[in-house]
């Protein structure tokens, strides 16, 4: 693509997902407006709503996904995975924001989440390898999801610190037959006389 296709994609990419987050039944011609180009431009990057739709959802996701190794470039292991957590959270947002518009694009007989699972399951491990964590990546997904889900912003701050705890610490590898667990859950000896 010209840089100015490339320009006018993203541009337009950008207005559809504030407008499907914040408008209930905008219109591709309000999408192509704001956006400044004019609607053969949109129908040429997208011949349908759910086709701008499904590339709204998938920019997102790449932004997150695509995240995981620069932000592993750029901070130490432990950060990194922190911010990648408080960037799903968001992302989640969004996705909850674009959820009436998702279901139209689903209703249309495409599924935008189809590599969604795949993606992220391929970021979150490259996220805890370098902390030798033995999480594995779909736990901490429904985690992060269960977080997400929350809604209190501050709360959240306090669940995904927990998680890290977790994740630093092992807790994933604790089970009952563990000599740590067995000592938490055995009764005290007696008191010596």
């Amino acid at each position: 693509m010209r840089a100015d296709a490339v320009r006018n994609r993203g541009l337009l990419i950008e207005v559809a997902l504030d407008a499907f987050t914040h408008e209930k039944d905008v219109t591709l011609g309000a999408i192509a407006k704001k956006a400044g180009v004019g609607i053969g431009t949109l129908y040429r990057h997208f011949p349908t709503r759910e086709a701008l739709i499904e590339a709204v959802y998938r920019t997102e996701l790449e932004k997150l996904c695509d995240a995981a190794p620069e932000l592993l470039e750029t901070q130490g292991p432990e950060a990194a995975l922190r911010e990648w957590m408080d960037r799903f959270i968001a992302y989640a947002a969004t996705k909850h924001d674009l959820k009436d518009a998702l279901q139209a694009v689903i209703a249309a007989g495409v599924n935008p989440f189809e590599h969604s699972r795949a993606k992220l399951v391929e970021a979150v491990s490259g996220l805890l390898a370098p902390l030798n964590a033995r999480t594995e990546p779909l736990d901490l997904m429904a985690l992060l999801v269960g977080v997400a889900q929350n809604g209190d912003p501050a709360q959240a701050r306090r669940m995904l610190d927990l998680i890290m705890d977790g994740v630093l610490h092992g807790a994933a590898s604790r089970n009952p037959g563990t000599p740590r667990a067995a000592a938490r859950t055995a009764p005290p000896s007696p008191a010596p006389r």
